[in-house]
C-alpha cells in the first residue's frame, strides 16, 4: 500500500522539527562549545541549505529549540492535569510535574545556552523572548495545577519557589551531586508546600 505523499507544508514542519529535536540532543550530549550547524544537520538528515532556509542563524536555531523542546514538554505535562485532586495531592503532584519537566533535558540545554548568551548579545537577543515566553506558560500551567480551589496572595511565589529550587537542583545533578540528598531536599519542599499552600 502507497503512503500518501507528504505536502510541502508537512515537509517543511517535518524538517524543522528535526532540526529542533537534533539541536537539543547536541545541546545535551555536546554542550553549546561543541554543538555546530554541521552536526545538528548531520544527525538530522538534511542539507545545510535546508537548515539555512529555515533557520537564519545559529542563534535563531537554538532559541527556538528550547522553544520547541518547552512547548512539547509543556504538552505532555497537560495531559494529567492535577487539578481535579485534593489541595495537598495538587500541590504535591504539581511540584513532581515540574521537577519532571524541568530538571531533564530542558534543563541541560538552558543551562548551556545561557552560560553561552553571557558573552554572545545575538544569542542572548535570541534567548530573551523565549525565556519570557516559558516563564508565562510555566506559570499559566502551574496556575492551572492549584486550581480555583487554591487562593493566594501572591500565587506566583510558591511557582517561583519551586522553579528555582529545582534549577539549583537540577545544577546539583549535572555537577555530580547526591541525589539522596537531592531527593530529600525535594521531598521537604513538597512537605512545606502542601502545608503552607494546600487547602
Amino acid at each position: 500500500m502507497t503512503r500518501p505523499r507528504l505536502t510541502q507544508q508537512e515537509r517543511t514542519e517535518r524538517t524543522r522539527e528535526l532540526l529542533l529535536d537534533a539541536t537539543v540532543d547536541c545541546l545535551v550530549e555536546l554542550g553549546y562549545a561543541k554543538t555546530s550547524t554541521n552536526e545538528i544537520c548531520r544527525r538530522a538528515g538534511v542539507s545545510r541549505g535546508a537548515q539555512q532556509h529555515h533557520f537564519a542563524t545559529k542563534a535563531e536555531l537554538m532559541a527556538d529549540a528550547i522553544e520547541h523542546l518547552v512547548s512539547k514538554l509543556l504538552a505532555s505535562m497537560s495531559e494529567h492535569p492535577p487539578s481535579s485532586l485534593p489541595g495537598p495531592d495538587r500541590v504535591a503532584m504539581g511540584i513532581d510535574m515540574l521537577w519532571q519537566g524541568y530538571s531533564g533535558s530542558l534543563s541541560t540545554a538552558v543551562m548551556e545556552l545561557w552560560v553561552a548568551a553571557r558573552t554572545d548579545p545575538e544569542l542572548r537577543a535570541a534567548m530573551h523572548p523565549i525565556d519570557k515566553g516559558l516563564a508565562r506558560r510555566t506559570s499559566e500551567l502551574f496556575r492551572e495545577m492549584l486550581g480555583d480551589g487554591v487562593t493566594l496572595d501572591q500565587p506566583d511565589v510558591p511557582l517561583w519557589l519551586t522553579v528555582n529550587l529545582i534549577r539549583g537542583l537540577a545544577l546539583d545533578a549535572m555537577l555530580g551531586g547526591d541525589p539522596v540528598r537531592r531527593d530529600q531536599l525535594l521531598q521537604e519542599w513538597k512537605t512545606i508546600a502542601v502545608k503552607t499552600y494546600g487547602v
